[in-house]
């Protein structure tokens, strides 16, 4: 797999990629370390840049080490939540239809956050890091996901999305809380 494809893929043909996906063989550990482990760090390196950009306009610094720190523990935060919400898919999923395949819960976790991923790439210039709203795409994408890895009804798929998605704000909340703590250290 081509990470690069499979990004264009996610993002220009959603559909057929899915399809695509679905019929690849594979497992956790190659799903993150092949595709989520370096997607996820474009906005944590991006973010770190802006951090590092904003921190110069100011009249006074922000400490380089506490910007290194909470870039690394939401990189790393973010990776376990992303697990986390893979586990809470395949616990789900058969409740609305679906199938508890561990693989196919793990392939909409990993590959459904693609755009927010690439959309971080905005946070390098504070100004334009209101442009990480086009990361919302990923709720479209982990919905059109659904049904195709995960073996959700379509009738099913809206709320079960839904449901998904309320689990994975409650869910990034709790991993923004934990990994502010790193920023005050």
């Amino acid at each position: 797999m081509d990470i690069v494809a499979r990004a264009k893929g996610l993002i220009m043909q959603p559909a057929t990629e899915w399809q695509a996906i679905a019929a690849e063989p594979g497992d956790t550990k190659s799903l993150f370390m092949n595709y989520a482990v370096p997607m996820s760090a474009i906005p944590a390196v991006a973010g770190l840049v802006g951090g590092l950009v904003f921190s110069a306009m100011l009249p006074f610094r922000l400490p380089l080490m506490s910007l290194v720190l909470s870039s690394i523990a939401s990189y790393v935060l973010g990776l376990v939540g992303l697990f986390v919400l893979g586990k809470i898919i395949q616990a789900v999923a058969p409740k609305f239809g679906g199938s508890g395949d561990e693989l196919g819960a793990m392939k909409l976790a990993v590959y459904s956050p693609t755009a927010s991923w690439l959309a971080g790439i905005f946070a390098v210039l504070p100004p334009l890091a209101v442009l990480g709203l086009l990361g919302l795409y990923s709720i479209y994408l982990f919905y059109l996901g659904v049904p195709v890895v995960t073996k959700v009804p379509a009738d099913k798929s809206v709320v079960f999305s839904l449901v998904v998605v309320v689990c994975a704000v409650v869910l990034a909340m709790v991993v923004g809380a934990v990994g502010a703590t790193f920023a005050h250290i």
